[in-house]
């Protein structure tokens, strides 16, 4: 099995079980319960995102075959969504997943150099996992921020965020950070509210009195 996140973890890397918590497994059911009788596949994708979750940001085998039985489906189904989609890690990850956006727009405003600043800083190359376990860095596609480019997606077991308006200094700063456990407020690091232009918004600054 392959994903866009690499290869399948080697076997010695493997647990021989998994098993949601019991907090979990309560909203796996409640998930479950939202299909029709017969049509629990559908909620394959939400349950190996919780299953990805409780393991550390990856999905090993065992946890792939909890969620095929318990939605009675063949395990290599399941391993069809999982190796497809480039959300699931089918190897261990550093505590940090740092997706670094390459395509088109935040190319034009300066990915290459916000890419070469994390590599240096950390030490590492896209596709590869610090010593320390502490971050991995990927290269992905468009991720839907394309206004406040360039950007990045930070994941971990605690949470998911979007950091957006990236340069080589703020990038640098904000691996600085979540290394130091600080976390930090997700969106634009430039200080925009949403997707106003970056110089500052330059119409409507007043309401219009009757």
């Amino acid at each position: 099995m392959e994903s866009a996140a690499g290869k399948v973890a080697a076997p010695e890397a493997q647990p021989e079980s998994f098993k949601f918590t019991q907090k979990v497994l309560e909203e796996v059911r409640e998930i479950i319960a939202r299909y029709p009788e017969g049509r629990q596949a559908s909620a394959v994708m939400p349950l190996l995102m919780l299953a990805q979750r409780e393991c550390g940001n990856w999905l090993p085998k065992a946890a792939m075959d909890t969620v095929a039985e318990l939605l009675d489906m063949p395990p290599m189904r399941v391993y069809e969504v999982a190796t497809f989609y480039s959300m699931y890690n089918l190897h261990p990850m550093g505590k940090y997943h740092v997706q670094l956006c390459t395509t088109t727009p935040c190319w034009l405003r300066g990915s290459e150099a916000v890419v070469k600043a994390c590599e240096q800083h950390l030490g590492i190359t896209l596709g590869e996992t610090t010593a320390d376990g502490m971050f991995t860095l990927s290269e992905v596609e468009c991720l839907g921020a394309c206004v406040n480019a360039p950007m990045c997606q930070v994941k971990s077991s605690e949470h998911d965020a979007f950091y957006e308006d990236l340069n080589e200094e703020n990038v640098v700063a904000l691996l600085r950070d979540l290394a130091e456990g600080r976390r930090m407020k997700a969106g634009s690091r430039i200080g925009r509210h949403s997707s106003e232009p970056a110089g500052g918004v330059t119409t409507l600054k007043h309401m219009v009195k009757g």
